[in-house]
This record gives C-alpha cells, sequence and structure tokens, in this order.
C-alpha cells in the first residue's frame, strides 16, 4: 500500500474539528445549559445526561457492527458527507429551548438530546474507522491522531469562547435562546467542513481479509484481544477522571469563585494550551512509546490533584493556572489512546485471524460514553446530595463538595487507568513488527 502525503492526512484530521464543534460543546455545556439556562434540577439533568450517554455508546457500537460487516460496500467519504446535514440539524434541536412547561417539554428536550447521539454515532464511527485505512503506517496514524486532537483543541477554543458571544449577537436574548443561536452557527460550519472532508477523502489501500462472519465472532475477537482490552479498560477510567473534572469548570468558578466569565476563559484556555502541547507529546511519545507515555500523564496528572486537594487555590487566577496544567498533561493521554487504538485492529487480527473494523471503533465510543455518563451521575449524585440549587448562593457543604470532587475522583480514577496500562502488550516498535507479519501471510 501506498503512504498518503501530510497535506491529504491533514485534510481528513481537519474533520475532527467539526465533530468536536458539536462534542466540546455537549461536554463543556449541555448539562451547565439544562441546570442553569433551562432550571432543571442537577439530579434529573445528571440522570437524563447519563442516560444519553448510555445510549450514545449503545448507538456506536450498532453502528460499529454494521461498519464491519459491509465494510467492503461502505463509501465511507459519502457516508460523512451526507450524514453532516442532518447531523447539524438534531444538533440544533437539542438546544432548541423549551416550548412549554411539564413533563412533554421535558420528554422533547431529552428525546432532542436522544436523537443528536444517534445521528453523531451514525456518521462519527465511520470517520473514525476511515482513521485505519487512510494509511496502513503507525506513524501517520500518530500524525492523524495528533493532528485530529489540534483542530479538536481549536473546536474547543472556539466553542468556550465564541457560544456566549455569538448566540448573544444572534439572539439577543435570554441564556437559553443564547445556546440555541450558537448551536445553529456552529451546525452550520461544522455541515460545510463535513462535506469537504467526505468529498475529498480517499482509502489508501483496500481491506482485502474478509470480516468477521458474526456479532459473536466480533465480540470474541475483541475480547481475545489484549492489546484492545487494555487500552480500554485505562481508557474508561481516564475518561471519568477527565470528564468530573471538566463538567465542575462552570459551576467551580460560578459558585466558589463568583467569576462565571473566568471560568468560560479557563476552558478556552485549556484549548489553547492542549494545541501547544499536543507536538510535544508526540514528539516524546516517538522516543518513549506510547505505553510509556501514557503511564508519565497519568503520574503527573496525580500529582497535580495531590498538590491542589492540599492547596488553597480562592482566586480565578489560580484556579485557571491549575486547570490548564493539568489540561497540559491530560491531553497526553488523549492522544495516547487514539494513537494506539487503529493499532489494536492489527494485534487483534494477528492474534485471533479476524479483521474487526468498525467494531473497534464502536466499542471504544461505548465504553467512552458509559464512562461520560458515570461521570456526569456521579458529579450530579454528589451536588444534589450536598444540597445544590442553581442561581442561589450555594451552602458552605455544596461548596465543599463541589472542592472535594475536583481533586478527589479523578485521583482516583488516573491511578485505576495507570495500572490498567501497565497489562499492555504494546511496546516500542511492536505495532510495525505486527504489520510486517501480517504482510508477509498475505503474500
Amino acid at each position: 500500500m501506498s503512504r498518503p502525503s501530510k497535506p491529504r492526512l491533514l485534510l481528513f484530521a481537519f474533520g475532527d474539528f467539526a465533530f468536536n464543534l458539536y462534542w466540546q460543546s455537549v461536554m463543556l455545556f449541555l448539562l451547565f445549559y439544562y441546570t442553569d439556562a433551562v432550571s432543571l434540577p442537577i439530579g434529573l439533568a445528571g440522570i437524563g445526561y447519563g442516560l444519553a450517554s448510555v445510549w450514545d455508546g449503545i448507538a456506536n457500537f450498532v453502528v460499529g457492527i454494521l461498519v464491519d460487516r459491509k465494510q467492503a460496500k461502505i463509501r465511507y467519504g459519502a457516508l460523512v458527507a451526507a450524514g453532516g446535514i442532518p447531523l447539524g440539524l438534531t444538533f440544533v434541536l437539542a438546544y432548541l429551548p423549551p416550548l412549554g412547561t411539564g413533563f412533554w417539554a421535558l420528554a422533547a428536550l431529552f428525546f432532542a438530546h436522544l436523537l443528536f447521539r444517534s445521528a453523531y454515532a451514525a456518521v462519527n464511527v465511520p470517520y473514525l474507522a476511515m482513521s485505519a485505512r487512510v494509511s496502513p503506517d503507525g506513524g501517520d496514524r500518530a500524525f492523524v491522531a495528533g493532528s485530529r486532537m489540534l483542530f479538536g483543541t481549536a473546536a474547543q477554543v472556539a466553542i468556550a469562547l465564541g457560544t456566549a458571544p455569538i448566540g448573544s449577537w444572534l439572539t439577543g436574548s435570554t441564556a437559553a435562546q443564547t445556546y440555541f443561536g450558537a448551536a445553529v452557527i456552529f451546525a452550520i460550519l461544522a455541515s460545510a467542513i463535513l462535506l469537504l472532508v467526505g468529498v475529498t477523502y480517499r482509502d489508501c489501500g483496500q481491506i482485502d481479509r474478509p470480516p468477521p462472519a458474526s456479532l459473536g465472532a466480533t465480540l470474541i475477537s475483541l475480547a481475545r484481544n489484549r492489546a484492545f482490552v487494555v487500552l480500554n479498560a485505562a481508557m474508561l477510567s481516564m475518561i471519568v477522571a477527565v470528564t468530573v473534572l471538566g463538567k465542575s469548570v462552570l459551576y467551580y468558578f460560578k459558585y466558589l469563585l463568583n467569576d462565571p466569565q473566568a471560568g468560560q476563559l479557563a476552558l478556552a484556555s485549556m484549548g489553547v494550551v492542549s494545541a501547544i502541547a499536543i507536538p510535544l507529546w508526540m514528539l516524546v511519545g516517538r522516543y518513549m512509546g506510547l505505553r510509556a507515555l501514557w503511564l508519565l500523564a497519568t503520574s503527573l496528572a496525580m500529582l497535580a490533584l495531590s498538590i491542589f486537594a492540599v492547596a488553597n487555590i480562592d482566586t480565578p487566577f489560580g484556579m485557571q493556572v491549575f486547570l490548564v496544567i493539568v489540561q497540559t498533561i491530560v491531553v497526553g493521554l488523549h492522544f495516547t489512546f487514539w494513537a494506539m487504538l487503529p493499532n489494536t485492529i492489527e494485534y487483534g487480527e494477528l492474534e485471533t485471524g479476524l479483521h474487526v473494523e468498525g467494531a473497534v471503533f464502536g466499542v471504544a465510543a461505548l465504553l467512552q460514553r458509559i464512562g461520560i455518563g458515570i461521570a456526569t451521575l456521579i458529579l450530579g449524585w454528589t451536588f444534589a446530595s450536598a444540597g445544590y440549587v442553581a442561581n442561589v448562593q450555594q451552602s458552605a457543604d455544596v461548596l465543599a463538595t463541589m472542592r472535594h470532587t475536583v481533586a478527589l475522583v479523578p485521583m482516583l480514577f488516573l491511578a485505576l487507568s495507570a495500572v490498567a496500562m501497565l497489562f499492555s502488550p504494546f511496546r516500542r516498535g511492536t505495532h510495525n513488527r505486527i504489520v510486517r507479519e501480517l504482510a508477509g501471510e498475505a503474500a
């Protein structure tokens, strides 16, 4: 197979900017939109958001299985191009302010959320599967993973800094309508990008090995794929940690530090520092290996959280600095996961004899969404049990709970993530050796 040029790899990776306009908005603002713009109780909002995350994971799994079964027939580029517009429409619906009150208004709100999650899975899983076909080379895949993260962090900055001013400029009205207006603009931009990426995408080479014969064969193959199992166990714990931390930011700045605008700036700063840190992590990973990189990043993140747990950070600037430091470290974990995940496909094929492609990304997305759901439920339960009520001065118990949640929950789950990664079979050069063995078998 020939290797694609760097510009073609960059154009493919640009699709992640579009997906992250949606993803970062949902991750950073949707729960806050429910509680502080639509005035839902945080316990109810957390349950609804958590269930939607689990549904998202199930949808990703189903799409992944379908991609595997139809991998020889699916035109990935055409699917991404065609799916961009309906995905944008469902995103707008997710931020549509309730048209009434009571049960049916609430049901419509969560149904729109589920509809968006389903559409996102239908377009995003094929895009992720394309990352295994865009090049067979491990270095190219790491380049794509890093480039995708750079575009993703650019989208995070755009969402963090642009949501409020863009929404206010378009609607000039209530908080709920501000979020809706921003969603309209971001959906138009993302749909146009996905159309461009879809029509310009080309497979580097066709997979000529047959897919698994059944769902059972697929699941057995994944279960026997030690590289895949270990990586996703580490990822699941990491996702719980970083989601709890990320979703606490707006609440922490609004209620503990009394400066919600500084919270939005913190989110944007976290995106900016990610863009700077990703190339550095890519460079370090090239020399250390991805497994060692994961262990280094989790250790540094736990150290930073330990310092926060004993320090008294009571200023917006001090909290911003802390979050920037942690984000600089955490982005290394995200890069490592996306760089390693496509490589588990060839590892599993060598171990089991089956080429499982779409299901690798579908199951990974399922576990990621479960992690997000678990984190959101933890956040909602801890805040609600302490007595959180939106848009009022919080009690001392609520404020203490917020602070302990930021420090202790992520630390625990990062420790579990590091333990899981110790069992990974990947060492430096392992994947390239596997690719050469598979090429020899095919010849």
